[in-house]
Order: structure tokens, then sequence, then C-alpha cells
């Protein structure tokens, strides 16, 4: 028995030191990565979640939204604006261009190159950030590349942006020792609450989502039965403990369990799954695209949307007795083999955080 018990804690002491050993290396190496996936080929037809679905699902007003969302991603997107033009006709959306001003590309070089899987990653966010507040505007900020320093450039430029009502990060990457030094960076001069996708690799803490001055969004799976909902923790939501961020007193006020002082991630959850995924255009083809990417600009839509998004009232709300109005509480599923850290269950978990939103006043 003795044995036993001392396997145990060898097993234990080496799976934490393979996380430290995985996330010691420095922001010089760091790589932001789109957490997406893509369920099949190109259709000639819509195929998956119609915005009107997701505003059903989540209770979601069918219009309105005010200010600008900021999405910061990286590369050159060629098609952007063809691509909306298309989902928005197809979905009964307002236009959207920039010649009207609704939509604004920012490069942050002259000298930017395309990529694909970026490309992608960037028509789901700035066309579901438009089906969800389809009168916000949108600025699409493109960094030089996705190494850490050209997208904190671009963190850097969507925080300075006046009338930001939301500023959307669809990317994150391995946690590193530096990243305490950096969390100054996510804060906008318009008070704008920033979102991270919390990754698609199940268990496990990523930055920017594990920044305290950051909202962490999971990911879940939605199945529509006729006019009921069912929503549960989808297997790759990224979550978890960070290995060097505080707890913040929004979270130490709620009291997570098991969180030992450190920043727990996510603190709230959308649909991700591929298999629920959302309908997105690109290049005239229609795909079915999920991830964690797909709630980081949709939560930054409902802060548009709605009021009171950020971080502390989120935690307040869902500890009111009137926590369903706000949130669907995600209680199955799990993201991985780590028992407590990787099941959902009632009031928060580290696969889905709060829940799902039912409102877009918080």
């Amino acid at each position: 028995m003795k044995r036993i018990y001392s396997v145990v804690v060898l097993l234990l002491v080496g799976i934490v030191f393979a996380q430290v050993a995985e996330a010691s290396y420095h922001f010089s190496s760091y790589q932001g990565r789109p957490p997406i996936h893509v369920l099949g080929g190109g259709k000639k037809s819509p195929v998956g979640m119609t915005p009107s679905q997701i505003k059903s699902v989540y209770r979601l007003p069918p219009s309105g939204g005010h200010g600008t969302i900021v999405i910061v991603g990286a590369y050159k997107d060629t098609s952007i604006e063809k691509d909306l033009q298309l989902f928005s006709k197809q979905f009964n959306l307002p236009a959207c261009t920039e010649a009207s001003g609704c939509l604004t590309e920012h490069p942050m070089s002259s000298k930017i190159s395309s990529n694909s899987g970026w490309a992608m990653e960037t028509s789901l966010d700035v066309e579901w950030a438009h089906a969800i507040a389809p009168t916000a505007k949108i600025l699409l900020v493109e960094a030089a590349t996705q190494s850490g320093a050209n997208l904190l450039s671009a963190v850097d430029y969507a925080a300075s942006v006046k009338d930001a009502a939301s500023i959307s990060m669809s990317w994150g990457g391995a946690e590193f020792p530096e990243e305490v030094s950096l969390d100054s960076h996510f804060k906008s001069v318009s008070g704008a609450p920033f979102f991270a996708s919390s990754g698609d690799n199940g268990a496990g803490a990523s930055w920017p989502a594990s920044s305290p001055n950051v909202i962490g969004v999971g990911g879940t799976s939605v199945q529509l039965w006729g006019s009921s909902v069912l929503e549960h923790a989808w297997s790759g939501s990224g979550g978890g403990v960070s290995i060097y961020e505080k707890e913040p007193a929004y979270q130490t006020a709620y009291s997570i369990p098991k969180a030992g002082g450190m920043r727990a991630v996510p603190d709230v959850s959308y649909d991700a799954d591929p298999a629920s995924g959302f309908a997105v255009v690109k290049n005239g083809s229609w795909y079915t695209v999920g991830g964690t990417s797909a709630g980081a600009p949709q939560w930054a839509a409902i802060a548009a949307l709605g009021s009171g998004v950020h971080s502390q009232n989120l935690y307040t709300d869902k500890a009111s007795v009137q926590t369903g109005a706000y949130f669907r509480d995600i209680t199955s599923g799990t993201n991985g083999s780590c028992t407590y850290f990787c099941q959902a269950r009632t009031h928060y978990d580290y696969v889905t955080g709060l829940g799902s939103p039912l409102t877009d006043v918080f």
C-alpha cells in the first residue's frame, strides 16, 4: 500500500513538473494560435447554427448594438468585406461595409501577408460579431504576424480606441513567466472589457485568457430539441488554474473551490463544439466552424449589445438569487481526465466557468 501511494505521488509530481516545463518558455517565443475547428468542406449554402437560432439559445434580442467591437487578429484577410456582405444578405442583417463606416480594417504594418487559418478565424469573428450586434461598428485590427510582440502591439492599438465597446481576442497559447507583467496591456481607454478564447485542447490554462484583466471564454456543446436547449461542457474547452496569475478580487469574493489563490479560467462559456458550430462564409463558400474562437467575439458583441458585461458584474450576478436570469449553469460534461478540474458542475467549474449567457444585461 505504501509503495502504491509513493507511485501515485511521483506521478502527480511528474504531471506538475511537466506543466511547468511546458510553460517555462518566454514571451519572445510566444505564438498566438486561433482555436478554431472547421467541420467538413465548403458548401454552396449555409450549414451550421444561424443567427436566429443562437439568439434563441441565449435569449438575445434580434437587433441592437452600440459603439465599436474591436477584433484583434493576425495577417490579412483579403475577402473579409465581400464575405461579410454575403453573410449579411443571407441572414437579412444590415449591410456592414467600409464605405458606410460600419467596417474598418487597421493593418499594423504596410506589409502583411495572408494566412488561410487566420483568414477563416477573421471571417468567423467579424461575421458573428455583426450577427449578434448588427448595429455596432466593427474594427478589425490585423497584427503583422502571430508573434506575441506583434499581437500585443495590435492589442495596444485596440486599447486606444475611444469608442470601443468591447475587444475580442480569439487566440491564445501556453502561459509563460512574464505574462503577469503584461496585464496592464488589457486596459482600454474607454473601459471596454477584453475577451479571449480559453483554448481548444482541453484542460489547461492559456494566455491571454488567464489574465485577470481579460474575460476568458470556454466552450460548450449545444443541442436543439424543438424549443428545448440542451447544453453541456465541450470536451475541447480550455480551462484550469493559472501557473503565474494570482486570483483576482472578483474571484476571491466568489470563493472558487480549489483555486489555491491563483486565477481560475474560464470565466464564462459559449457554444464551441464544431458539431453545433456556426455558419461562416469564406471566399463565397459556406463552412461550419466551431471552437472557443466563436465565443470571444460573440461575448464581445453581447457587451456591445447590452450593458454591464465586466468581470466583477459577471461574478456578482452569478452569486445573486436571480442567477438563472443571467446564466445557464452548465452541470455536465468534461474536458479531460483530471477529475474535479475537468468536470462541469453547479456554480463555477474549470471547464465552463460561470456558465453561458441568458441575457445581454449584467
